[in-house]
């Protein structure tokens, strides 16, 4: 995409980018990772570079920190051994500071905002429009927590509020393909935490439809 085709020659205020994050993930395990996909992120900078937007927003798995060089699939090391990660990553962001923006970034769970997720995700924003970043303020938390109980915060939301369990859903248990071990095993442990030994259950009734 040419930035400047896309824009039309309009000023931009905001232009988000969400890179595939897969080749940074943990959850990749320790599958070769692809040196392309991992340098999506650049796409930001030649933003910078052609349409200067005011405001640019990057969000990605908390590891995207360690954004570093990588050689057949595997991160690579310098000539005395020691790991390199990070080091495209200050790059990057060493590109966008010599472009005049102001650059922050900070790890955020969304469930502290009102989402019903607790996975924990890296947010970039840079600014060029002399403006200072300013970051949003939790407006939830923890059920336990001072904070939540005081009425200063609100509960976390779950995902159980937004699912509709009247609609019927094959078990993961009746697959196909099986399930694997390691997957059972998170199951198993989710099910000794969350019912098992939990001081409040959580059960969803089993509704059986009329014929």
């Amino acid at each position: 995409v040419d930035p400047r085709k896309a824009c039309g020659n309009r000023e931009v205020e905001i232009a988000w980018f969400s890179p595939d994050c897969k080749h940074f993930s943990k959850a990749k395990g320790g599958k070769p990772v692809d040196r392309n996909i991992r340098g999506l992120a650049w796409v930001a900078v030649r933003w910078a570079a052609t349409v200067k937007p005011k405001i640019i927003m990057l969000e990605n798995v908390e590891e995207f920190k360690t954004w570093g060089p990588v050689k057949d699939g595997v991160p690579f090391l310098d000539q005395k051994g020691r790991s390199l990660a990070g080091k495209n990553f200050n790059t990057f962001v060493n590109a966008l500071n010599k472009l005049g923006y102001k650059v922050e970034w900070k790890e955020l769970r969304a469930c502290d905002f009102g989402v019903p997720t607790t996975r924990k995700r890296f947010f970039l924003i840079a600014r060029c429009d002399g403006k200072s970043i300013s970051w949003p303020a939790p407006t939830h938390g923890d059920p336990a927590s001072l904070e939540v109980q005081s009425g200063k915060l609100k509960p976390w939301k779950t995902a159980a509020d937004i699912i509709d369990w009247g609609i019927p859903c094959p078990s993961i248990f009746e697959r196909k393909r099986p399930l694997a071990e390691n997957t059972m095993k998170r199951i198993a442990r989710g099910l000794k935490r969350f019912v098992i030994e939990s001081d409040k259950p959580f059960l969803v009734p089993s509704f059986i439809a009329d014929p």
